[in-house]
């Protein structure tokens, strides 16, 4: 047993992250050297309810006790500690969608998701009102087309939040977000660290509400700040076991693309990242702004507020997932026995033996729908012509490609178009668990090296970790760029892959058949209904 580290779990001198991905909760307990001590994890899904793609308030309860339980029994087991206080701690969740309380903090809608794509009208008033590009799955947008649609519960709102901004404000009384988090609820304005005062004016003079915008959205707070302390009863919701203490000092609650951003740092200008799972995005931090808005290009920042330009996908490894999962249950009828590692990593290595064209065959993994592209829903189909070399080298590896289809149609817009330069793209996520694969596919996708560090694994729970980390240790005038370069990043391992030319050259006829194809997607939208 390490006694050093038992010791500083046992004073509180520790870390929390706990993040609230599409299929996992994470959290990860880290130590002053940032290292992570012990890790809890709790197995989720959403639900396709009445044609929202939603999670349960007990869905979230459930399994943030679950995960926190998991870690502190690893806590004891490790280290022989009961888990009581930490340092610091710090939520976060993936991005966007639409929650809603009344004065009395009741839900007033089931919370409608990021996935959902049922915002269309309201997204491009909005973007035409602003000239700014406000996507689908943006808080504001929802916000919008339920009062277009005329519900009954907009008169009634008192609080719009987020997911992550949901279990902060359980856990600290403080309805509160971090400036990432928050520039996907409502446009930021660099210069001042909150929301667009215009857009916001506009907005209520549009909108008619019996409340103003800046009265239920919540603060906005950057990197480094305090942002309250947990309650007794916040302390309760999440410790079934009743151990934990209150008055733990809690950092602003961020986004998983700015959790994402920390945990690959990448946070300083000409750097950027790949968050590639269920769904996929690519952050840049730019230098300067774009020349124009692109409805296909989201404008957020940094936990620290720099601009960052964000290609955000709603579909990636899923259908992948789906045809692996297929592939085991064939195996399990032939009595045959494959971890799940290990099949994967079968599968995906196969993919490096296949043409660097995929073999002329084609695949959607739409199982939603696909704004970037232009759909509102999706079908997942694979398409092949008869002359197309139908190998299981080349299907699998068309599905790692079209994986990353849809944001390859953004990120040329940025590289081909606006020209931004990126001196480091590192990629995180599901995609990359396997060595070497994902990146050698990413790299052909971007025609770019991408790195992947050996803290990845760790992902957005990390990330958060740190930022609590950050507030809690940071020195007077430390940026949090300057922070995880000297104090987290400075000794980490990376391995970087490099774009081969035959593979950026057979992405790219790829990419050719796959625009032309997206007829055929439409028309099995059109011709194939829900069931």
């Amino acid at each position: 047993m390490d006694e050093r580290r038992k010791k500083q779990i046992e004073e509180g001198r520790t870390a929390l992250g706990i993040e609230l991905g599409s299929t996992r909760i994470k959290a990860v307990l880290v130590g002053e050297d940032n290292v992570p001590l012990a890790a809890g994890s709790h197995e989720w899904e959403n639900r396709l309810e009445n044609g929202i793609w939603t999670y349960t308030l007990d869905d979230i309860w459930r399994g943030l006790r679950d995960c926190y339980k998991k870690l502190a029994q690893e806590v004891h087991t490790r280290y022989g500690v009961i888990l009581r206080k930490t340092g610091a701690m710090g939520f976060s969740a993936m991005m966007h969608g639409y929650m809603v309380f009344d004065k009395d903090g009741e839900l007033l809608v089931p919370f409608r998701t990021w996935r959902n794509t049922m915002t269309a009208e309201a997204a491009e008033r909005l973007t035409t009102l602003f000239g700014y590009p406000i996507p689908q799955r943006w808080s504001i947008a929802h916000l919008y087309q339920a009062i277009l649609n005329k519900e009954s519960h907009i008169p009634k709102i008192a609080c719009l939040t987020t997911l992550a901004g949901y279990v902060h404000w359980k856990l600290t009384g403080r309805k509160v977000l971090g400036v990432g988090e928050a520039s996907g609820m409502f446009p930021i304005d660099t210069k001042t660290g909150s929301y667009q005062e215009r857009m916001m004016a506009q907005f209520d003079a549009l909108s008619e509400a019996p409340w103003r915008l800046r009265d239920i959205l919540p603060s906005v707070l950057t990197a480094g700040e305090a942002a309250g302390k947990l309650t007794e009863e916040g302390a309760r919701l999440l410790d079934a076991d009743g151990n934990l203490e209150a008055g733990i000092l809690f950092c602003p609650p961020e986004g998983d693309a700015g959790t994402g951003m920390v945990a690959t740092n990448s946070v300083a200008k000409r750097t950027g990242n790949i968050s590639a799972g269920t769904s996929v995005f690519a952050m840049v931090v730019l230098e300067k702004e774009l020349t124009k808005a692109y409805e296909e290009i989201d404008l957020v920042t940094t936990p620290s507020g720099e601009p960052v330009a964000m290609v955000h996908c709603n579909n990636c490894t899923s259908d992948l997932n789906a045809w692996v999962n297929l592939f085991a249950e064939c195996l399990d009828s032939f009595g045959c026995q494959a971890g799940k590692d290990e099949l994967y990593g079968t599968l995906y290595k196969k993919a490096l033996e296949g043409e660097a064209d995929c073999g002329g065959l084609l695949a959607y993994n739409y199982v939603s729908g696909e704004p970037v592209t232009g759909f509102d829903e999706g079908r997942a189909l694979f398409v092949r012509t008869p002359k197309a070399r139908f190998t299981l080298a080349n299907f699998m590896r068309v599905h790692l490609f079209t994986s990353l289809g849809a944001l390859k149609t953004g990120m040329d817009i940025l590289l081909k178009k606006e020209n931004v330069k990126i001196d480091r793209l590192l990629g995180h996520g599901g995609l990359y668990k396997t060595p070497g694969v994902g990146q050698r596919v990413t790299a052909a996708a971007m025609n770019a090296p991408v790195s992947v560090m050996e803290t990845a694994g760790e992902g957005g729970a990390w990330g958060i970790a740190l930022l609590a980390s950050y507030m809690l240790h940071r020195e007077e005038g430390e940026t949090l760029a300057e922070y995880l370069s000297r104090r987290v990043f400075a000794d980490t391992e990376s391995v970087t892959v490099k774009p081969k030319p035959s593979d950026v050259a057979g992405f790219e006829a790829f990419m050719e058949r796959y625009t032309k194809g997206l007829a055929i997607e439409k028309a099995a939208i059109e011709s194939l209904s829900e069931v």
